[in-house]
């Protein structure tokens, strides 16, 4: 089966009056096949709906207090289609990322589609940092078809950290179930997402590996308030004991927690 751009959806997650939100959209826009573009959001105000009217896209405001995993999944609850990549205002998208998804659906059993990606910093792309760098790494036995489609490979892909960039992944809404979203975690619920999809029976992941993302950082990210707080450090832990014995966990950490204080420097500049 062919898939078509209409069987496909960004819906954009903005929060308050962010400065990314009109190159995020504009990103989206400027993709080589076009796709539904829709705007959703838990922190309604003039700024997010007339930027959605600037650019004549659809605009949903989910009632209720603001919370990470429900307004993920009211995100996907308000699109139309089967595949959906749950953007964030923060990132921009290469003009080719629609055109290289569609490209790697095999079946309709691809459960999540992921891609490579590099950092934004000061309105620039930067070079991959260690972390970057170890990420791409730990993603390439994607790159082979049989690995993909093996339930234990992908969970060994994950055993060693996160490394999937949560804004550049497209859901399968028929193969990973609704909601997509169900991790009580919060800095983690990337994390816990993708190795829900990985356990998923008769399912395979797609990867790109071109960085059809760049991911920004800034001071007002909302993963610097997780490491800041240590709360990453805990969900990590309990990330890692889903997939190793509590002692290899304990060693495990001793090394990512230095990674974790390395990136926090590397990012945001204080030590």
């Amino acid at each position: 089966m062919e898939y078509q751009n209409t069987d496909h959806t960004f819906a954009v997650c903005a929060y308050k009056e962010s400065p990314y939100l009109e190159s995020c959209i504009k990103s989206l826009m400027s993709q080589t096949v076009k796709s539904n573009i829709i705007v959703c959001t838990s922190t309604p105000c003039e700024f997010i709906e007339n930027m959605a009217k600037k650019y004549d896209l659809a605009y949903y405001v989910k009632e209720g207090k603001s919370d990470i995993c429900d307004d993920w999944n009211f995100a996907v609850e308000c699109t139309e289609t089967n595949y959906v990549t749950v953007a964030h205002q923060d990132d921009v998208y290469n003009e080719y990322y629609v055109e290289e998804m569609l490209k790697r659906i095999p079946d309709d059993k691809m459960s999540i589609f992921i891609v490579d990606y590099l950092p934004l910093k000061g309105g620039k792309v930067g070079k991959r940092d260690i972390n970057s760098k170890l990420r791409k790494v730990l993603r390439q036995p994607m790159r082979v078809k049989k690995l993909a489609n093996s339930k234990w490979w992908r969970k060994r892909i994950l055993s060693l950290g996160n490394c999937i960039c949560c804004p550049g992944v497209t859901y399968n809404k028929k193969v990973v179930g609704k909601p997509i979203f169900t991790s009580e975690m919060k800095f983690c619920i990337d994390w816990d997402t993708f190795l829900k999809c990985a356990e998923i029976k008769d399912a395979h992941f797609g990867y790109c590996d071109k960085p059809l993302i760049y991911y920004r950082i800034h001071d007002g990210a909302t993963s610097k308030e997780f490491i800041v707080d240590h709360r990453r450090i805990k969900e990590d832990t309990e990330m890692f004991n889903k997939f190793w014995p509590s002692f290899l966990t304990k060693i495990i950490m001793i090394f990512y927690k230095k990674r974790s204080y390395y990136l926090y420097v590397y990012r945001y500049g204080v030590y």
